[in-house]
Protein backbone atom coordinates (compact mmCIF):
# COMPACT_ATOMS: atom_id res chain seq x y z
CA UNK A 1 0.00 0.00 0.00
CA UNK A 2 1.12 3.74 -0.49
CA UNK A 3 -0.13 6.82 0.61
CA UNK A 4 -2.05 7.46 -2.14
CA UNK A 5 -5.32 5.63 -2.77
CA UNK A 6 -8.46 5.98 -4.58
CA UNK A 7 -12.22 6.93 -3.74
CA UNK A 8 -14.43 4.44 -2.99
CA UNK A 9 -17.31 6.13 -1.88
CA UNK A 10 -19.19 9.47 -1.32
CA UNK A 11 -21.76 10.93 1.19
CA UNK A 12 -22.18 14.62 1.08
CA UNK A 13 -18.88 15.56 3.26
CA UNK A 14 -17.93 11.68 4.06
CA UNK A 15 -15.76 10.01 1.36
CA UNK A 16 -14.67 6.18 1.95
CA UNK A 17 -10.94 5.93 0.19
CA UNK A 18 -9.30 2.51 -0.67
CA UNK A 19 -5.60 1.34 -1.33
CA UNK A 20 -4.00 4.36 0.63
CA UNK A 21 -1.83 3.40 3.96
CA UNK A 22 -3.12 5.55 6.81
CA UNK A 23 -3.44 6.58 10.31
CA UNK A 24 -5.88 8.51 12.36
CA UNK A 25 -6.91 11.44 11.64
CA UNK A 26 -4.13 12.17 9.04
CA UNK A 27 -4.94 15.20 6.72
CA UNK A 28 -5.40 14.12 2.82
CA UNK A 29 -5.77 15.33 -0.15
CA UNK A 30 -9.25 14.25 -1.89
CA UNK A 31 -9.87 14.38 -5.38
CA UNK A 32 -8.32 16.40 -8.58
CA UNK A 33 -9.10 19.15 -6.91
CA UNK A 34 -6.87 18.28 -3.88
CA UNK A 35 -9.90 19.01 -1.45
CA UNK A 36 -8.68 19.14 2.26
CA UNK A 37 -10.14 16.21 4.02
CA UNK A 38 -9.13 14.50 7.74
CA UNK A 39 -9.20 10.75 8.22
CA UNK A 40 -11.78 9.98 11.07
CA UNK A 41 -12.44 5.97 10.65
CA UNK A 42 -10.30 3.14 9.45
CA UNK A 43 -11.89 -0.40 8.18
CA UNK A 44 -9.31 -2.97 7.04
CA UNK A 45 -8.13 -0.95 3.90
CA UNK A 46 -10.89 1.43 3.85
CA UNK A 47 -10.22 5.04 5.40
CA UNK A 48 -13.10 7.26 6.05
CA UNK A 49 -12.50 10.74 5.67
CA UNK A 50 -14.47 13.84 6.54
CA UNK A 51 -13.93 16.80 3.66
CA UNK A 52 -13.61 20.54 4.88
CA UNK A 53 -14.62 21.73 1.71
CA UNK A 54 -17.81 20.89 -0.78
CA UNK A 55 -17.81 17.52 -2.19
CA UNK A 56 -20.36 18.69 -5.24
CA UNK A 57 -18.97 17.26 -8.33
CA UNK A 58 -16.01 14.79 -7.45
CA UNK A 59 -16.52 10.87 -8.07
CA UNK A 60 -15.35 7.58 -7.37
CA UNK A 61 -11.94 6.36 -8.80
CA UNK A 62 -10.55 9.96 -8.32
CA UNK A 63 -7.19 9.84 -6.27
CA UNK A 64 -6.54 10.34 -2.87
CA UNK A 65 -2.93 11.73 -1.30
CA UNK A 66 -2.49 11.10 2.18
CA UNK A 67 -0.10 13.81 3.76
CA UNK A 68 1.02 11.70 6.47
CA UNK A 69 0.30 15.03 8.55
CA UNK A 70 -2.62 15.15 11.30
CA UNK A 71 -5.06 18.51 11.22
CA UNK A 72 -2.18 21.99 12.86
CA UNK A 73 -2.43 25.08 13.27
CA UNK A 74 0.18 27.30 12.46
CA UNK A 75 1.25 29.25 15.80
CA UNK A 76 3.35 32.82 15.49
CA UNK A 77 3.42 36.50 14.91
CA UNK A 78 0.61 37.48 12.67
CA UNK A 79 -2.43 36.09 13.93
CA UNK A 80 -3.63 38.79 15.77
CA UNK A 81 -5.93 41.31 13.64
CA UNK A 82 -6.42 38.17 11.67
CA UNK A 83 -10.17 36.57 10.78
CA UNK A 84 -10.25 32.71 9.70
CA UNK A 85 -12.30 30.38 8.20
CA UNK A 86 -12.66 27.36 10.00
CA UNK A 87 -9.53 25.44 8.90
CA UNK A 88 -6.98 28.63 9.59
CA UNK A 89 -7.41 30.41 5.97
CA UNK A 90 -7.36 33.70 5.89
CA UNK A 91 -10.53 35.01 4.47
CA UNK A 92 -9.33 38.21 3.34
CA UNK A 93 -6.20 36.28 1.70
CA UNK A 94 -8.94 33.82 -0.10
CA UNK A 95 -11.07 37.08 -1.10
CA UNK A 96 -8.30 38.50 -3.17
CA UNK A 97 -7.31 34.57 -4.80
CA UNK A 98 -11.11 33.83 -5.32
CA UNK A 99 -13.72 36.76 -5.18
CA UNK A 100 -16.51 36.99 -2.80
CA UNK A 101 -17.55 33.15 -2.79
CA UNK A 102 -14.88 30.43 -1.32
CA UNK A 103 -13.67 27.64 -4.32
CA UNK A 104 -12.60 25.22 -3.48
CA UNK A 105 -8.90 23.23 -3.05
CA UNK A 106 -7.07 26.61 -2.14
CA UNK A 107 -4.98 26.56 -0.20
CA UNK A 108 -3.31 29.67 1.99
CA UNK A 109 -1.17 29.80 4.57
CA UNK A 110 -2.31 31.13 8.17
CA UNK A 111 -0.38 34.80 8.27
CA UNK A 112 2.12 36.43 5.96
CA UNK A 113 5.01 33.54 5.76
CA UNK A 114 7.16 36.49 4.22
CA UNK A 115 6.41 39.59 6.56
CA UNK A 116 9.47 40.97 8.64
CA UNK A 117 8.61 41.39 12.22
CA UNK A 118 11.90 42.47 14.84
CA UNK A 119 12.99 39.72 17.12
CA UNK A 120 14.73 40.69 20.29
CA UNK A 121 16.21 37.87 22.26
CA UNK A 122 16.18 37.11 25.96
CA UNK A 123 18.21 34.32 25.81
CA UNK A 124 22.02 33.93 25.15
CA UNK A 125 24.45 31.51 23.63
CA UNK A 126 25.47 29.21 26.27
CA UNK A 127 21.71 29.01 28.06
CA UNK A 128 19.93 25.91 27.82
CA UNK A 129 16.32 26.02 27.34
CA UNK A 130 13.46 23.93 27.17
CA UNK A 131 10.31 23.20 25.53
CA UNK A 132 7.70 26.10 26.41
CA UNK A 133 10.17 28.81 27.36
CA UNK A 134 10.21 32.07 25.77
CA UNK A 135 13.42 32.81 24.02
CA UNK A 136 12.78 36.34 22.19
CA UNK A 137 9.63 38.72 21.93
CA UNK A 138 8.31 40.80 19.04
CA UNK A 139 5.82 43.55 18.65
CA UNK A 140 3.18 42.01 17.16
CA UNK A 141 0.60 44.77 17.61
CA UNK A 142 0.41 48.18 19.28
CA UNK A 143 -0.97 46.53 22.61
CA UNK A 144 0.48 42.92 22.13
CA UNK A 145 3.76 41.34 22.83
CA UNK A 146 3.80 38.07 21.17
CA UNK A 147 6.13 36.18 23.13
CA UNK A 148 8.41 33.42 21.05
CA UNK A 149 8.66 30.04 22.48
CA UNK A 150 10.34 26.70 22.01
CA UNK A 151 8.56 24.74 20.73
CA UNK A 152 6.92 21.48 23.62
CA UNK A 153 9.60 18.78 23.59
CA UNK A 154 12.51 20.37 21.93
CA UNK A 155 15.21 22.51 23.44
CA UNK A 156 18.52 22.01 24.23
CA UNK A 157 22.06 24.53 24.60
CA UNK A 158 21.72 27.74 22.55
CA UNK A 159 24.25 28.03 20.25
CA UNK A 160 23.59 31.01 18.41
CA UNK A 161 20.63 33.36 18.32
CA UNK A 162 20.22 36.10 16.05
CA UNK A 163 18.66 39.64 16.84
CA UNK A 164 16.84 41.82 13.93
CA UNK A 165 14.20 41.09 11.45
CA UNK A 166 13.44 37.62 10.24
CA UNK A 167 10.35 36.53 8.66
CA UNK A 168 8.41 33.34 10.64
CA UNK A 169 10.09 30.76 8.48
CA UNK A 170 14.11 32.06 9.07
CA UNK A 171 15.89 30.43 11.57
CA UNK A 172 16.62 32.19 14.97
CA UNK A 173 18.06 30.18 17.34
CA UNK A 174 20.34 27.12 16.99
CA UNK A 175 21.50 24.72 19.12
CA UNK A 176 24.50 22.80 19.97
CA UNK A 177 22.98 19.52 18.76
CA UNK A 178 22.67 21.05 15.25
CA UNK A 179 18.63 22.03 15.29
CA UNK A 180 16.89 25.03 15.01
CA UNK A 181 13.52 27.16 15.53
CA UNK A 182 12.02 29.58 13.69
CA UNK A 183 9.47 32.35 14.88
CA UNK A 184 6.50 29.80 13.56
CA UNK A 185 5.41 26.61 14.87
CA UNK A 186 2.61 24.18 14.55
CA UNK A 187 0.22 22.28 16.70
CA UNK A 188 -2.21 19.61 15.86
CA UNK A 189 -5.82 21.04 17.30
CA UNK A 190 -6.87 17.91 18.91
CA UNK A 191 -4.28 17.80 21.29
CA UNK A 192 -4.15 19.99 24.08
CA UNK A 193 -1.01 21.66 24.97
CA UNK A 194 1.39 21.33 27.77
CA UNK A 195 1.85 23.15 30.78
CA UNK A 196 2.91 22.40 34.66
CA UNK A 197 -0.15 22.79 36.53
CA UNK A 198 -3.09 23.95 37.05
CA UNK A 199 -4.49 26.63 39.34
CA UNK A 200 -7.60 26.76 41.73
CA UNK A 201 -10.14 29.91 40.19
CA UNK A 202 -9.82 32.32 42.92
CA UNK A 203 -10.10 35.31 40.58
CA UNK A 204 -12.78 36.03 38.83
CA UNK A 205 -12.90 37.45 35.05
CA UNK A 206 -14.18 41.30 35.33
CA UNK A 207 -16.88 41.48 32.64
CA UNK A 208 -18.14 45.22 33.89
CA UNK A 209 -21.72 43.72 33.52
CA UNK A 210 -23.50 44.12 36.53
CA UNK A 211 -25.59 40.72 36.25
CA UNK A 212 -22.84 38.87 36.00
CA UNK A 213 -19.64 40.15 37.92
CA UNK A 214 -22.19 40.94 41.02
CA UNK A 215 -24.85 38.37 40.99
CA UNK A 216 -23.54 35.25 38.69
CA UNK A 217 -19.51 35.54 38.34
CA UNK A 218 -17.02 33.94 36.11
CA UNK A 219 -13.66 32.68 37.32
CA UNK A 220 -10.46 33.51 34.86
CA UNK A 221 -9.72 30.12 33.40
CA UNK A 222 -13.75 28.88 34.17
CA UNK A 223 -15.98 27.95 31.61
CA UNK A 224 -19.71 29.42 30.96
CA UNK A 225 -22.65 28.47 29.01
CA UNK A 226 -25.03 30.82 27.72
CA UNK A 227 -28.58 29.08 26.31
CA UNK A 228 -30.49 31.29 24.62
CA UNK A 229 -33.60 31.11 22.10
CA UNK A 230 -33.44 33.27 19.31
CA UNK A 231 -32.84 37.07 19.77
CA UNK A 232 -32.52 37.21 23.17
CA UNK A 233 -28.97 38.90 22.98
CA UNK A 234 -26.31 35.90 22.85
CA UNK A 235 -24.05 37.66 20.43
CA UNK A 236 -24.36 41.32 22.02
CA UNK A 237 -23.43 39.72 25.39
CA UNK A 238 -20.37 38.22 23.95
CA UNK A 239 -19.14 41.58 21.54
CA UNK A 240 -19.80 43.02 25.09
CA UNK A 241 -17.36 40.17 27.16
CA UNK A 242 -14.94 40.48 24.58
CA UNK A 243 -15.10 44.06 25.07
CA UNK A 244 -15.18 44.80 28.39
CA UNK A 245 -13.78 42.05 29.97
CA UNK A 246 -10.18 41.73 31.06
CA UNK A 247 -8.95 39.31 29.28
CA UNK A 248 -5.76 40.18 27.24
CA UNK A 249 -6.40 38.35 24.21
CA UNK A 250 -9.95 37.81 22.70
CA UNK A 251 -10.76 34.49 20.22
CA UNK A 252 -13.65 34.63 18.66
CA UNK A 253 -15.20 31.63 17.17
CA UNK A 254 -18.49 32.08 15.12
CA UNK A 255 -19.46 28.64 14.83
CA UNK A 256 -22.26 27.70 11.75
CA UNK A 257 -23.79 31.32 12.64
CA UNK A 258 -26.18 33.11 9.98
CA UNK A 259 -24.22 35.02 7.07
CA UNK A 260 -25.80 38.27 8.15
CA UNK A 261 -25.19 37.84 12.12
CA UNK A 262 -21.48 37.10 11.42
CA UNK A 263 -21.18 39.96 9.07
CA UNK A 264 -22.29 42.11 11.33
CA UNK A 265 -20.03 40.73 14.01
CA UNK A 266 -16.72 41.55 11.27
CA UNK A 267 -17.88 44.85 10.31
CA UNK A 268 -18.68 45.87 13.81
CA UNK A 269 -15.52 44.13 15.49
CA UNK A 270 -12.84 46.12 13.77
CA UNK A 271 -14.02 49.51 14.44
CA UNK A 272 -14.09 48.78 17.90
CA UNK A 273 -12.15 50.93 20.12
CA UNK A 274 -10.50 48.85 23.22
CA UNK A 275 -11.57 50.82 26.29
CA UNK A 276 -8.50 50.47 28.36
CA UNK A 277 -5.99 51.51 25.34
CA UNK A 278 -7.90 53.22 23.18
CA UNK A 279 -6.41 51.30 20.39
CA UNK A 280 -8.73 48.99 17.89
CA UNK A 281 -10.09 45.99 20.04
CA UNK A 282 -9.03 43.74 17.08
CA UNK A 283 -5.04 44.32 17.70
CA UNK A 284 -5.69 41.29 20.33
CA UNK A 285 -8.53 39.81 18.38
CA UNK A 286 -8.38 36.60 16.79
CA UNK A 287 -11.88 35.84 14.94
CA UNK A 288 -12.91 32.26 13.26
CA UNK A 289 -15.58 32.35 11.21
CA UNK A 290 -17.56 29.72 10.28
CA UNK A 291 -21.01 30.78 9.01
CA UNK A 292 -24.07 28.34 8.53
CA UNK A 293 -23.70 27.66 5.09
CA UNK A 294 -19.91 26.58 5.08
CA UNK A 295 -19.12 23.49 4.62
CA UNK A 296 -20.23 20.88 8.02
CA UNK A 297 -16.81 19.59 8.75
CA UNK A 298 -15.13 22.59 8.75
CA UNK A 299 -17.16 24.12 11.26
CA UNK A 300 -16.59 20.90 13.31
CA UNK A 301 -12.93 21.64 13.05
CA UNK A 302 -13.67 25.30 14.07
CA UNK A 303 -13.89 24.76 17.65
CA UNK A 304 -10.66 23.24 17.93
CA UNK A 305 -8.46 25.79 15.70
CA UNK A 306 -9.46 28.49 17.97
CA UNK A 307 -8.99 26.63 21.10
CA UNK A 308 -5.64 25.85 20.41
CA UNK A 309 -4.91 29.92 19.46
CA UNK A 310 -6.19 30.53 23.19
CA UNK A 311 -3.82 27.81 24.55
CA UNK A 312 -0.89 29.09 22.51
CA UNK A 313 -1.09 32.81 23.74
CA UNK A 314 -2.27 31.36 27.18
CA UNK A 315 1.12 29.76 27.16
CA UNK A 316 2.63 33.27 26.64
CA UNK A 317 1.22 33.81 30.21
CA UNK A 318 -1.86 35.97 28.72
CA UNK A 319 -5.16 35.95 29.89
CA UNK A 320 -7.27 34.69 27.60
CA UNK A 321 -11.05 35.07 26.72
CA UNK A 322 -12.79 32.02 23.72
CA UNK A 323 -16.08 33.03 22.95
CA UNK A 324 -17.79 30.30 20.69
CA UNK A 325 -21.03 31.40 18.92
CA UNK A 326 -22.88 28.67 19.22
CA UNK A 327 -21.94 25.41 20.13
CA UNK A 328 -25.31 23.94 18.70
CA UNK A 329 -24.17 24.50 15.46
CA UNK A 330 -21.17 22.79 16.23
CA UNK A 331 -22.84 19.48 17.55
CA UNK A 332 -25.48 19.74 14.49
CA UNK A 333 -22.20 19.50 12.28
CA UNK A 334 -21.04 16.52 14.71
CA UNK A 335 -24.69 15.45 14.41
CA UNK A 336 -24.53 15.27 10.43
CA UNK A 337 -21.13 13.63 10.06
CA UNK A 338 -22.35 11.04 12.57
CA UNK A 339 -25.75 10.29 10.37
CA UNK A 340 -23.14 10.25 6.97
CA UNK A 341 -20.91 7.74 9.17
CA UNK A 342 -24.28 5.72 9.69
CA UNK A 343 -23.15 5.72 13.51
CA UNK A 344 -25.53 4.73 16.10
CA UNK A 345 -27.75 7.98 16.97
CA UNK A 346 -28.66 8.88 20.30
CA UNK A 347 -30.72 11.42 21.89
CA UNK A 348 -32.72 13.24 19.33
CA UNK A 349 -30.07 12.20 16.57
CA UNK A 350 -26.50 13.42 18.30
CA UNK A 351 -23.89 10.86 18.22
CA UNK A 352 -23.32 9.09 21.70
CA UNK A 353 -20.34 10.57 21.74
CA UNK A 354 -21.47 14.35 22.23
CA UNK A 355 -21.40 14.69 25.91
CA UNK A 356 -17.82 13.33 25.80
CA UNK A 357 -16.93 16.11 22.62
CA UNK A 358 -18.40 19.08 24.84
CA UNK A 359 -16.76 17.78 28.06
CA UNK A 360 -13.42 17.53 26.09
CA UNK A 361 -13.91 21.10 24.71
CA UNK A 362 -14.87 23.05 27.97
CA UNK A 363 -12.37 20.75 29.90
CA UNK A 364 -9.46 23.00 27.63
CA UNK A 365 -10.42 26.12 30.08
CA UNK A 366 -8.14 26.53 32.69
CA UNK A 367 -5.87 28.69 34.97
CA UNK A 368 -2.09 27.30 34.53
CA UNK A 369 1.44 27.47 35.43
CA UNK A 370 2.84 27.66 31.89
CA UNK A 371 6.03 25.43 31.36
CA UNK A 372 7.95 28.78 30.95
CA UNK A 373 6.57 29.44 34.83
CA UNK A 374 4.17 32.16 33.82
CA UNK A 375 0.15 32.53 34.82
CA UNK A 376 -1.74 31.86 32.08
CA UNK A 377 -5.36 31.53 31.48
CA UNK A 378 -8.11 30.35 28.75
CA UNK A 379 -11.72 31.22 29.98
CA UNK A 380 -14.37 29.44 27.73
CA UNK A 381 -17.84 31.18 26.87
CA UNK A 382 -20.16 28.72 24.71
CA UNK A 383 -23.12 30.44 23.48
CA UNK A 384 -26.32 27.71 22.71
CA UNK A 385 -28.86 28.21 21.24
CA UNK A 386 -31.69 25.21 21.59
CA UNK A 387 -34.36 24.71 19.44
CA UNK A 388 -37.44 26.51 20.65
CA UNK A 389 -35.62 27.94 23.20
CA UNK A 390 -35.78 24.31 25.39
CA UNK A 391 -32.33 24.00 27.58
CA UNK A 392 -34.02 20.24 28.16
CA UNK A 393 -32.10 19.17 24.89
CA UNK A 394 -28.85 17.37 24.75
CA UNK A 395 -26.54 20.27 23.65
CA UNK A 396 -27.81 22.38 26.83
CA UNK A 397 -27.58 19.53 28.83
CA UNK A 398 -24.66 18.42 27.97
CA UNK A 399 -22.84 21.74 28.04
CA UNK A 400 -24.62 22.13 32.14
CA UNK A 401 -22.90 19.12 32.69
CA UNK A 402 -19.35 20.36 32.63
CA UNK A 403 -19.83 24.48 33.10
CA UNK A 404 -19.81 25.94 36.69
CA UNK A 405 -21.75 29.07 35.36
CA UNK A 406 -24.97 29.25 33.59
CA UNK A 407 -26.45 32.36 32.76
CA UNK A 408 -29.48 31.58 30.95
CA UNK A 409 -31.05 34.56 28.85
CA UNK A 410 -34.88 34.81 28.61
CA UNK A 411 -36.90 35.69 25.57
CA UNK A 412 -39.85 37.50 28.06
CA UNK A 413 -37.18 39.89 29.49
CA UNK A 414 -36.01 40.37 25.92
CA UNK A 415 -39.61 40.92 24.95
CA UNK A 416 -40.32 43.01 28.03
CA UNK A 417 -36.48 45.14 26.79
CA UNK A 418 -34.84 44.31 29.86
CA UNK A 419 -31.12 43.79 28.90
CA UNK A 420 -29.03 41.69 29.39
CA UNK A 421 -31.80 39.68 29.13
CA UNK A 422 -30.45 37.06 31.81
CA UNK A 423 -32.92 35.35 33.82
CA UNK A 424 -31.73 35.55 37.62
CA UNK A 425 -33.70 33.01 38.81
CA UNK A 426 -32.95 30.47 36.84
CA UNK A 427 -29.20 31.41 35.90
CA UNK A 428 -26.34 30.44 38.87
CA UNK A 429 -22.42 30.25 39.38
CA UNK A 430 -20.59 27.75 41.27
CA UNK A 431 -17.48 30.13 41.75
CA UNK A 432 -18.43 32.28 44.56
CA UNK A 433 -17.11 30.39 47.64
CA UNK A 434 -13.84 30.35 45.56
CA UNK A 435 -13.77 34.09 44.97
CA UNK A 436 -15.25 35.77 47.69
CA UNK A 437 -11.79 35.83 49.45
CA UNK A 438 -10.73 37.86 46.18
CA UNK A 439 -13.85 40.09 46.91
CA UNK A 440 -13.17 40.64 50.39
CA UNK A 441 -9.47 41.41 49.82
CA UNK A 442 -9.74 43.83 46.88
CA UNK A 443 -13.44 45.55 47.05
CA UNK A 444 -15.33 44.87 50.62
CA UNK A 445 -14.94 42.62 53.42
CA UNK A 446 -18.75 42.56 53.17
CA UNK A 447 -19.15 42.25 49.21
CA UNK A 448 -20.48 38.46 49.80
CA UNK A 449 -23.15 39.34 52.41
CA UNK A 450 -24.03 42.25 50.57
CA UNK A 451 -24.41 39.95 46.85
CA UNK A 452 -26.83 37.21 48.95
CA UNK A 453 -28.88 40.22 50.38
CA UNK A 454 -29.68 41.06 46.64
CA UNK A 455 -30.12 37.33 45.48
CA UNK A 456 -32.47 37.03 48.30
CA UNK A 457 -34.50 40.18 47.59
CA UNK A 458 -35.34 38.92 44.14
CA UNK A 459 -36.55 35.61 45.17
CA UNK A 460 -38.83 36.86 48.09
CA UNK A 461 -40.18 39.27 44.94
CA UNK A 462 -40.53 35.97 42.79
CA UNK A 463 -42.83 34.73 45.29
CA UNK A 464 -44.70 37.61 45.98
CA UNK A 465 -45.33 38.20 42.19
CA UNK A 466 -47.70 34.75 42.41
CA UNK A 467 -50.02 36.95 44.93
CA UNK A 468 -49.59 39.71 42.91
CA UNK A 469 -51.16 37.96 40.12
CA UNK A 470 -54.21 36.74 41.85
CA UNK A 471 -54.69 39.44 44.54
CA UNK A 472 -53.16 42.86 43.25
CA UNK A 473 -50.22 44.69 44.78
CA UNK A 474 -52.50 46.78 47.21
CA UNK A 475 -53.87 43.93 49.61
CA UNK A 476 -50.47 43.03 50.22
CA UNK A 477 -49.01 44.68 53.55
CA UNK A 478 -47.22 47.60 53.22
CA UNK A 479 -43.66 46.04 54.14
CA UNK A 480 -44.41 43.69 51.35
CA UNK A 481 -45.26 46.25 49.14
CA UNK A 482 -41.95 48.19 50.23
CA UNK A 483 -39.84 44.96 49.13
CA UNK A 484 -41.76 44.79 45.79
CA UNK A 485 -40.25 48.44 45.58
CA UNK A 486 -37.04 47.26 46.36
CA UNK A 487 -36.93 44.83 44.05
CA UNK A 488 -37.95 47.06 41.28
CA UNK A 489 -35.68 49.07 42.01
CA UNK A 490 -32.59 45.95 41.72
CA UNK A 491 -34.32 44.92 38.47
CA UNK A 492 -34.51 48.96 36.86
CA UNK A 493 -31.04 50.73 38.63
CA UNK A 494 -28.92 47.27 38.60
CA UNK A 495 -29.91 44.70 36.48
CA UNK A 496 -30.49 46.39 33.81
CA UNK A 497 -27.69 48.01 31.65
CA UNK A 498 -27.34 49.74 28.10
CA UNK A 499 -24.31 47.84 26.21
CA UNK A 500 -24.67 50.58 23.82
CA UNK A 501 -24.39 53.69 26.35
CA UNK A 502 -20.85 54.83 26.35
CA UNK A 503 -21.17 55.15 30.10
CA UNK A 504 -23.72 52.33 31.47
CA UNK A 505 -21.34 49.94 29.19
CA UNK A 506 -18.88 49.29 31.57
CA UNK A 507 -19.46 49.23 35.23
CA UNK A 508 -16.41 48.68 37.72
CA UNK A 509 -16.83 45.89 40.59
CA UNK A 510 -16.48 48.77 43.20
CA UNK A 511 -19.18 50.98 41.54
CA UNK A 512 -21.24 47.83 41.39
CA UNK A 513 -20.91 47.11 45.52
CA UNK A 514 -21.94 51.02 45.90
CA UNK A 515 -24.95 50.36 43.60
CA UNK A 516 -25.98 47.31 46.05
CA UNK A 517 -25.42 49.28 48.92
CA UNK A 518 -27.45 52.05 47.57
CA UNK A 519 -30.32 49.96 47.09
CA UNK A 520 -30.11 47.96 50.23
CA UNK A 521 -29.44 51.67 52.28
CA UNK A 522 -32.45 52.73 50.36
CA UNK A 523 -34.47 49.63 52.12
CA UNK A 524 -33.42 50.48 55.58
CA UNK A 525 -34.11 54.26 55.43
CA UNK A 526 -37.06 53.77 54.03
CA UNK A 527 -38.50 50.92 56.29
CA UNK A 528 -37.43 53.14 59.50
CA UNK A 529 -39.45 55.92 58.15
CA UNK A 530 -42.67 53.69 57.73
CA UNK A 531 -41.85 52.65 61.03
CA UNK A 532 -42.27 56.35 61.97
CA UNK A 533 -45.05 57.01 60.49
CA UNK A 534 -44.23 57.99 56.94
CA UNK A 535 -46.46 56.66 53.52
CA UNK A 536 -44.61 54.12 51.19
CA UNK A 537 -45.69 56.86 48.57
CA UNK A 538 -44.13 59.49 49.98
CA UNK A 539 -41.15 57.53 50.87
CA UNK A 540 -40.62 55.36 47.65
CA UNK A 541 -40.96 59.47 45.42
CA UNK A 542 -38.54 61.01 46.58
CA UNK A 543 -36.58 63.01 43.69
CA UNK A 544 -33.04 62.10 45.19
CA UNK A 545 -33.92 57.96 44.14
CA UNK A 546 -35.00 58.78 41.01
CA UNK A 547 -31.50 61.00 40.65
CA UNK A 548 -29.28 58.20 42.06
CA UNK A 549 -30.75 55.65 39.74
CA UNK A 550 -30.19 58.49 36.63
CA UNK A 551 -26.71 59.50 37.47
CA UNK A 552 -25.09 56.12 36.75
CA UNK A 553 -25.59 57.21 33.30
CA UNK A 554 -23.10 59.95 33.83
CA UNK A 555 -19.15 60.69 34.17
CA UNK A 556 -18.08 60.31 37.74
CA UNK A 557 -21.16 58.39 39.26
CA UNK A 558 -18.60 56.68 41.93
CA UNK A 559 -17.54 59.65 43.18
CA UNK A 560 -21.00 60.91 43.74
CA UNK A 561 -22.91 58.18 44.72
CA UNK A 562 -22.24 58.85 48.31
CA UNK A 563 -23.50 62.19 48.28
CA UNK A 564 -26.82 60.80 46.07
CA UNK A 565 -27.34 58.59 48.90
CA UNK A 566 -27.11 60.64 51.78
CA UNK A 567 -29.26 63.10 49.95
CA UNK A 568 -32.06 60.32 49.32
CA UNK A 569 -31.80 59.40 53.07
CA UNK A 570 -32.17 62.83 54.04
CA UNK A 571 -35.57 63.41 51.91
CA UNK A 572 -36.54 59.98 53.07
CA UNK A 573 -36.34 61.27 56.49
CA UNK A 574 -37.97 64.92 55.81
CA UNK A 575 -41.32 62.74 54.57
CA UNK A 576 -41.58 61.37 58.47
CA UNK A 577 -41.82 64.95 59.23
CA UNK A 578 -44.31 66.28 56.77
CA UNK A 579 -46.85 63.47 58.29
Amino acid sequence: MSNQGTIFRISGPVVTAIGMEAGMYDVVRVGHEKLMGEVIELHGDKAVIQVYEDTSGIRPGEPVLNTGETLSVALGPGLLTQIYDGIQRPLATLEEVMGVFITRGVDADGFDMEKKWTFEPVVKAGDEVTGGQVVGHVQETETIVHKIMIPPGKGGVVKAIKSGDFNVTEDVCTFEDGSAIQMLQKWPVRTPRPFKQKYAPDTPLITGMRILDFLFPLAKGGAAGIPGPFGSGKTVTQQSLAKYSDAQIVVYIGCGERGNEMTEVLDEFPHLIDPNTGKPLMNRTVMIANTSNMPVAAREASVYTGITIAEYFRDMGYDVALMADSTSRWAEAMREISSRLEEMPGEEGYPAYLSSRIAEFYERAGRVQTLDGEDGSVTVIGAVSPPGGDISEPVSQGTLRIVKVFWGLDAGLARQRHFPAINWLGSYSLYPPSLDQWYRDNIAQDFPEIRTQISGLLQVEAELQEIVQLVGSDALPVDQQLTLEVARMIREFFLQQNAFHDIDAYCGVEQQYHMAKAILTFQESAKNAMGAGAALDDVVNVPARTDLMRARFEDGYLERIEGLVSKMNEEIAAAVEEN
